[in-house]
């Protein structure tokens, strides 16, 4: 999509537990990419506490915002639109940066454009793959989201299938809490898989009947739990189990996570590959935090190497939530002539393709 003029667009995100700004040109070169995370605040509660998240966002606002325009080597009279995510997330997260960017976008007079969150993640790919533009297939997967999408032009979508209840990255989380891993799950569950045998318990697999490219992840989530609790009382009633060894394990923590992680990359590449084969689709996108997980992308890159199918995948600083990505999407959303009102309000759970009225 070619275009006379450069667009600089200012993003900001804060739809969870990043206060995030950027300053991206023409929806693909990033200028800066400022992100101020929360991980080790939230580590101490095991998860993500809204309250604090949102009084934390408050706190660092305006210093990543600067960050981003000082990197930048750009003022606010040079920024053409401000760009910012106003769902789906955590309302008190959200309202932080949909307040912050209509204060700015008043104050300097510019467009305002709101961003769906997820619409981000697709166009986290359009950031390194110049290349890329639709129509193309994307899966995306976060900690609050699974979808399926065809992606049939910049900000239209179709989805195919979404999780029924639990998203991959949510039930990553909890089987790392059960298991004794801790919060953030994705990553730490990623890395002891390593040392895990895949194929060392069967987990279930869940696939709904009526809805081919669904999703369901409560159910291997409740066999992770229901296995580790069974390990447990078998260790606890053995005769051979020796008193003050401390907390009963019982189980292989590596193994269990590798063979939970197998478990959940098999049904994501499995209603993927369903789709490709189905809809003839040569160009997959992956997308969303769950997208950096190392047995994720290496099963859907052999996946479409077998097919044929041109895989793309953001680097892992674009997986998890960003600023830049909301300065891609934003930038065809301000080409579309998507513009919003000072009356724009945080949607938590703003569904993909729905426009603020």
């Amino acid at each position: 999509m070619e275009n006379q003029k450069d667009v600089l667009v200012l993003a900001i995100e804060s739809s969870c537990d990043e206060t995030a700004a950027a300053v991206v040109k023409n929806g693909r070169e990033v200028l800066s990419n400022i992100i101020s995370s929360q991980i080790a605040l939230h580590t101490l509660y095991g998860g993500v506490v809204p309250e604090i998240a949102s009084r934390k966002h408050i706190e660092k606002i305006n210093q990543v915002i600067e960050a981003a325009l000082s990197e930048a080597g750009v003022g606010l009279e040079e920024i053409d639109a401000v760009g910012v995510t106003y769902g789906p997330g955590l309302v008190g997260a959200l309202l932080v940066g949909v307040a912050e960017a209509k204060a700015i976008a008043y104050a300097a007079k510019k467009p305002l454009v709101g961003v769906h969150h997820i619409e981000g993640h697709i166009a986290a790919n359009f950031i390194e793959h110049p290349d890329l533009e639709p129509p193309f297939f994307s899966l995306v997967v976060s900690g609050g989201h699974t979808h399926l999408v065809r992606v049939e032009d910049y900000g239209k979508f179709d989805i195919l299938g979404k999780t029924r209840d639990d998203a991959a990255g949510e039930a990553f989380d909890k089987v790392a809490r059960a298991i004794g891993l801790g919060y953030p799950g994705g990553p730490k569950i990623d890395k002891v898989s390593r040392e895990g045998n895949p194929e060392a318990i069967c987990f279930p697999r869940a696939h709904v009947e009526d809805s081919p490219y669904d999703f369901s992840f409560s159910g291997v989530k409740s066999a992770v739990l229901n296995y580790i609790n069974g390990c447990r009382m078998k260790e606890k009633n053995s005769p051979w189990k020796n008193a003050g060894e401390g907390e009963l394990s019982g189980f292989s923590q590596a193994d269990v996570a590798a063979s939970f992680q197998k478990a959940v990359v098999d049904v994501l590449v499995g209603n993927a590959m369903h789709a490709a084969e189905e809809f003839k689709i040569d160009k997959f996108a992956l997308a969303g935090g769950v997208a950096s997980n190392s047995a994720l992308r290496g099963a859907m890159k052999e996946a479409c190497e077998e097919r044929g199918i041109k895989l793309y995948c953001p680097s892992p600083v674009y997986c998890t939530d960003n600023a830049a990505m909301i300065g891609a999407a934003a930038y065809y959303e301000y080409l579309a002539g998507t513009r919003h009102g000072w009356d724009l309000n945080a949607v938590p759970n703003l569904k993909l393709g729905e426009r603020y009225e």
